[in-house]
């Protein structure tokens, strides 16, 4: 995402916690920060892109990104979290007149290189009309689903769908070993029938189902967890998704 932004043209400074990350980013073409608020002081437009919803809090609510922004700046969320976080910045953001989108991805470095990361934004539509051009260097499609928060709401359900594919799955393997066909014939089968599907698609590139949630279950399993817990703050659960997902990421509650 760094490399693709400077390649764009645009002055980029990147947070590095270390000096072999700072060497990383001076290396990409960037201006390597090791201060929070360096990161946001002269900045139009923020991008955070952590790995958990208590991160983006710590580095925006704690640490004070926000309050270092210029006013009329903008900060971008790409974090998979909380649609209550993504609030609660930007309630917090607003006296310093700095205007908050959330911009969660779906995809992998591969599609980052490419500039093919899917977003799902929510916000404004003055304020994604004025981050789109830095989204764009990454990001295609730049799905705009509503106001603040959506965009997360989007993703989250995603996430559930996802992870219950993976369970469905999971059993489909199952069943597969119960009539006697290897997962291995059974994956280069299935994408030729009516069950494909690109969690298929992804699963049977890495081979099989276990190797794949060993690979990337940390990361379903935490929006998972998220999703679960806005949910029951709903009042709800995940109906039927619940079942398939036990089934390939069980104890995430």
């Amino acid at each position: 995402m760094v490399a693709r932004l400077v390649a764009a043209g645009h002055d980029v400074s990147v947070l590095g916690r270390s000096d072999e990350k700072r060497s990383t980013i001076a290396e990409l073409g960037a201006d390597a920060v090791d201060e929070i608020a360096a990161v946001g002081a002269a900045a139009d437009v923020v991008v955070i892109c952590v790995f958990t919803d208590e991160q983006v809090r710590e580095i925006c609510l704690t640490d004070g990104l926000t309050a270092a922004m210029p006013s009329g700046s903008a900060l971008v969320l790409h974090t998979t979290g909380s649609p209550h976080t993504v609030e609660t910045i930007a309630e917090r953001a607003a006296p310093d007149d700095v205007d908050v989108v959330d911009a969660p991805v779906s995809g992998g470095p591969h599609n980052a290189a490419a500039g093919e990361l899917t977003l799902f934004v929510g916000g404004a539509d003055h304020t994604v009309a004025r981050v789109r051009p830095v989204l764009s260097c990454y990001g295609d499609p730049i799905l705009h689903v509503g106001p603040l928060g959506a965009g997360q709401k989007v993703k989250l359900v995603n996430n559930a769908l996802f992870a219950a594919h993976l369970g469905l799955l999971a059993s489909s393997v199952e069943l597969a070993a119960r009539l006697g066909v290897e997962e291995s014939a059974l994956l280069t089968a299935l994408p030729h029938g009516s069950a494909a599907s690109r969690v298929l698609d992804i699963v049977a590139a890495g081979g099989s189902v276990a190797s794949f949630i060993e690979t990337a279950g940390e990361f379903v399993g935490k929006d998972v967890a998220v999703v679960r817990r806005i949910a029951a703050e709903l009042g709800s659960d995940l109906g039927t998704l619940d079942d398939a997902i036990d089934a390939a990421i069980p104890g995430v509650r």
